[in-house]
């Protein structure tokens, strides 16, 4: 960790400046042998400026002021790219009325993907306002998504009639999730409320609270940090200021409808979920959505009208994966595991990195096995057409990097 910041503070002073979250510690343990570096593509701290109707080559380098397809919004939003900005250090994504019954919003995605293992941080205020404030990430085909923070602000409701007047449970919550879905036909599966798998459910909810002393503290009031480590399909840990307040371990806590199954999505007669591996956009967004709406809990025009109340602001967002200390090629060789050793007829290869290609070897060096283009973190190869001996695996990750390990075919 002082490895970073100080390779970190040693560059940005150089440059004449620092970003916003210098010195800021991350809350996530990157692992053994393992440091926090930073993804310049997908981080910004927004010190500069991007005006609405024209945001510049800075802006538009890494980001895209609409949502990432032709989506135009749900419920009563239309996204609209002039309602984002960046301004006194700070992207701005601001709600406006368009038509009768209808909002117009700010929504901007990353121009680069991401994917685990990786820890995702923003520092925000969300708005005073009904609608929902979000910082998520969304495959591009729209199956799997983690929401690290989607807050309503605003503690009452011009429009929502009695029964839906009084707001103060949304804006006094701060929702933490994930979802997987199912497109044709559409299906959602997200954790319940307050939990609804694990020994003790109540300790995981989805909707986080803070108590100030006085009360429940308002999260419109001020900027917080929201962040996710999402260190690998099976495991989410979510924080706000950096303390964890809520997890999901193990695919039953991820998808126990079996929802990310590789064949048959949603059969659990066919086990082949992957969980949560797709690489993912990053994205901010405002929205009326179509639940709240549908219950009168939507903002009424003189709402709309106060700017201020209708900003969703973003501080900073910074992006780390854990990279090793000790070399690559010397980490890959020490994680790759192969099972069985000796074996008969399959061999399994699991890492901890994406692999790229096997090749296998007899002893006097002829190539007697090749599979490329593997793009996962385990791979099964069936070998049981081999004589019996020794053989030398070779393996690429992504990365490029190789490792080679003896097997033996019994």
């Amino acid at each position: 960790m002082k490895r970073i910041f100080t390779l970190l503070f040693s560059l940005l002073t150089c440059l004449g400046f620092s970003q916003d979250w210098t010195g800021i510690n991350i809350p996530a343990d990157p692992g053994t042998g393992k440091e926090w570096v930073l993804q310049e593509n997908v981080s910004d701290d927004f010190n500069y400026s991007a005006p609405a109707g024209n945001k510049g080559s800075t802006f538009l380098s890494k980001w895209d002021d609409f949502y990432h397809n032709s989506w135009q919004g749900p419920g009563l939003t239309t996204w609209a790219r002039n309602h984002s900005l960046v301004d006194e250090g700070e992207l701005q994504l601001i709600a406006s009325r368009f038509q009768t019954n209808r909002v117009n919003a700010g929504a901007v995605h990353s121009n680069n993907t991401i994917v685990y293992p990786v820890y995702i941080e923003i520092r925000a205020k969300i708005m005073n306002s009904v609608l929902a404030n979000g910082g998520w990430l969304l495959s591009p085909d729209d199956t799997q998504e983690i929401d690290f923070m989607e807050g309503y602000g605003a503690s009452t409701c011009g429009n929502c009639g009695s029964s839906n007047s009084n707001q103060v449970w949304y804006a006094q919550r701060m929702h933490q999730s994930h979802h997987v879905f199912i497109r044709r036909p559409f299906q959602d599966w997200q954790p319940s409320e307050f939990g609804s798998t694990g020994s003790n459910p109540s300790e995981f909810p989805t909707w986080i609270t803070r108590n100030d002393g006085a009360g429940n503290i308002n999260w419109r009031d001020d900027y917080h940090r929201y962040g996710v480590y999402w260190e690998d399909p099976t495991h989410l840990y979510y924080y706000i200021d950096g303390v964890l307040v809520t997890q999901r371990e193990g695919m039953e806590q991820i998808d126990p409808l079996f929802f990310t199954n590789s064949v048959n999505q949603g059969d659990t007669n066919n086990d082949t979920r992957t969980g949560l591996n797709k690489a993912m956009d990053i994205l901010f967004t405002v929205e009326d959505q179509d639940w709240r709406s549908n219950n009168s809990v939507t903002p009424t025009d003189a709402e709309l009208a106060n700017t201020d109340n209708h900003t969703l602001r973003i501080d900073w967002i910074r992006a780390y994966k854990p990279e090793n200390t000790a070399s690559v090629d010397e980490w890959f060789t020490n994680n790759l595991k192969v099972s069985p050793n000796p074996f008969e007829s399959k061999v399994d290869i699991q890492s901890g990195v994406l692999l790229n290609q096997i090749q296998l070897y007899s002893i006097d060096g002829t190539e007697v096995f090749s599979q490329k283009n593997i793009n996962a973190l385990n791979n099964t190869i069936v070998l049981d057409k081999l004589s019996s001996g020794l053989y030398i695996l070779k393996v690429e990750n992504n990365s490029g990097s190789w490792a080679y390990k003896k097997i033996i075919k019994k």
